[in-house]
């Protein structure tokens, strides 16, 4: 989905995004979201796993632990989209921490652990206290798989990020209308959404928690309607594309399913399959609206991150209070049997539910994005975006192509507008390194076939 001189940074910043959140919640992240609660805001123990041992069950032990871990990449890996390309790699590593000790960790407190939020808010007394009533007439949040806590909140935050680093240069020409940057590689494109479309199922299906006691009959009926949505939305994505982009844009159609994916996550126990369908026609028309969007407000998003899950995240979490079923509720593993579904409370408490987490993300991730941009920056120099993040921030590219082999000394003084001053330039044929020592490696036109390496300290012809 990047340009091919930044497949590297993108790769990195993913695994990074792994990493950094598997150490920052396991210290302090896990017990902000699930650790007793601090009148509904945030958890206060339960730090570095400190209250779990061997024995702890499943829904709170080291199984729940490693499943949210998934979801706190998640959220903060949505955000690596909307600022790729020109983001400094130590600013976005910064920001990947901060988000997984504190911005995730409050919403999912909120919604999954005993916040004021969550369907588990009990009050001192230990009596049920969700919102709106605070009683057991009352559900509060249903997201089941995490569409507002975590594809929200990620996509909230990324939006933030493409706002304070700005667009990409040369993405809106000198007219204000958008200049194409497509994907390097359509097929690497291809097999990413296939691996998320079916790692989906992990998350929406795991989120039973259980496979016992009809556990599983609530993951098999998971698995219907968000493959339902999932569908929906790319038979939907493919007609707008036609219609509206005048081709069969395959992007168009990549997106519409995660588009229908992300809009199905928060109420994939508690609709129908009929209604699955419906979310999911309606989840690829609010990625295409909101795509537009941005690019009439000239902000650029370069793998639509807020679109597809900031926008979809909050139809998801909506369209659940108009979908839901209040006999699915409670078979779907909540604690409470009422007909707020029936009565339209639902609706209501969904609804603010999108408000809260929307602003909790919004105003977390402005404060951390334009505190960075005051101090430590978090936007590589114009050259440097020219030439690429993955020559400048990591000290190579991604793909060698070329046919010279061994090394070749190239006199490109008088052919080149870069000439090579007082370097030697080194052609360096089908992938394989100098025999020299070589610093910097720059792609050849194609006047000259191979890649040449820059070695410092001789004189060019």
């Amino acid at each position: 989905c990047v340009g091919k001189k930044n497949v590297i940074n993108i790769l990195y910043k993913n695994i990074m995004d792994g990493g950094i959140a598997a150490i920052c919640f396991w210290l302090i992240g896990y017990g902000v979201a699930f650790g007793e609660t601090a009148g509904g805001f945030m958890g206060t123990t339960n730090f570095a796993l400190s209250e779990i041992d061997n024995d702890t069950g499943p829904s709170g032990g080291y199984a729940y632990f490693f499943f949210q871990w998934a979801f706190t990449g998640t959220a903060a890996t949505i955000v690596s989209g909307s600022v790729a390309e020109r983001t400094k790699f130590e600013a976005y590593l910064l920001f990947s921490a901060i988000c997984s000790i504190i911005i995730y960790p409050v919403s999912a407190h909120w919604g999954w652990g005993t916040g004021w939020l969550s369907s588990n808010a009990f009050g001192e007394d230990g009596t049920a206290n969700p919102i709106l009533k605070g009683d057991s007439r009352s559900n509060g949040l249903l997201d089941y798989g995490g569409s507002g806590v975590v594809h929200m909140l990620g996509g909230c935050a990324g939006l933030m990020g493409a706002i304070a680093v700005g667009p990409r240069r040369f993405r809106f020409g000198i007219d204000g209308l958008p200049q194409p940057m497509p994907g390097h590689n359509t097929s690497m494109m291809g097999l990413g959404v296939l691996i998320l479309w079916f790692g989906w199922y992990g998350f929406n299906c795991g989120s039973t928690l259980a496979v016992a006691n009809g556990s599983a009959l609530v993951a098999g009926k998971i698995a219907v309607t968000t493959t339902i949505s999932g569908a929906a939305a790319c038979l939907s994505a493919t007609i707008i594309g036609r219609v509206f982009e005048k081709t069969f844009d395959i992007g168009t159609a990549f997106n519409g399913i995660l588009a229908g994916l992300v809009g199905i996550t928060a109420g994939c126990a508690v609709v129908e399959p009929w209604a699955a369908f419906l979310i999911g026609i309606m989840a690829s028309w609010v990625y295409y609206g909101s795509h537009v969007l941005l690019l009439k407000l000239k902000i650029d998003d370069p793998l639509d991150a807020f679109p597809i899950h900031g926008c979809c995240g909050a139809w998801a979490v909506i369209s659940t209070g108009i979908f839901c079923n209040d006999k699915n509720v409670p078979w779907a593993g909540y604690p409470h049997v009422n007909d707020s579904c029936k009565s339209g409370e639902q609706f209501g408490v969904q609804l603010i539910a999108v408000l809260a987490i929307a602003s909790w993300s919004v105003i977390l991730s402005a404060i951390t994005f334009w505190a960075m941009k005051a101090t430590i920056g978090i936007r590589v120099p114009e050259e440097v975006e020219d030439e690429g993040l993955d020559v400048s921030e990591h000290g190579g590219f991604a793909y060698f192509e070329g046919k010279p082999s061994g090394d070749q000394v190239l006199d490109i003084s008088a052919s080149r507008n870069n000439k090579a001053k007082g370097n030697n330039v080194v052609t360096i044929g089908n992938g394989q390194q100098p025999t020299s020592s070589v610093t910097k490696i720059l792609p050849v036109g194609d006047d000259q076939a191979g890649w040449v390496g820059v070695q410092p300290g001789a004189v060019a012809n």
